[in-house]
């Protein structure tokens, strides 16, 4: 038999769901199939890809061994973390060097 598979990574959880594929499945198929939506209790509208490719078009149609995933918002922007991260260093780095010319 031929499959398919959904995932889905929750903050909590992650989901893999394996779906018997049928000849002309589209994207939409394979999640309904899946019941990942009701099981992670995800909202429309869905960000999907195929194999890490983003996928706009939920009627596409899908192959055997085709890995659908949903994808989530991200929580911060990986550009706030490093800028964070670069405050941080920079504030850590003019501490030291005051504390460096108070023991003089």
């Amino acid at each position: 038999m031929s499959f398919v598979w959904v995932a889905y990574a929750s903050q909590s959880q992650q989901y893999y769901v394996k779906v018997n594929f049928q000849q002309g499945m589209s994207i939409q198929d394979a999640i309904d199939a899946s019941h990942i939506l009701v099981d992670a209790d995800i909202k429309p509208p869905l960000s999907v890809g195929v194999f890490g490719e983003k996928v706009s078009d939920l009627t596409d149609l899908l192959n055997v061994g085709d890995r659908v995933e949903i994808y989530r918002p991200l929580i911060i922007n990986p550009k706030d973390i490093r800028r964070n991260r670069a405050i941080q260093n920079l504030l850590k780095t003019n501490a030291q060097k005051q504390s460096n010319r108070l023991k003089r």
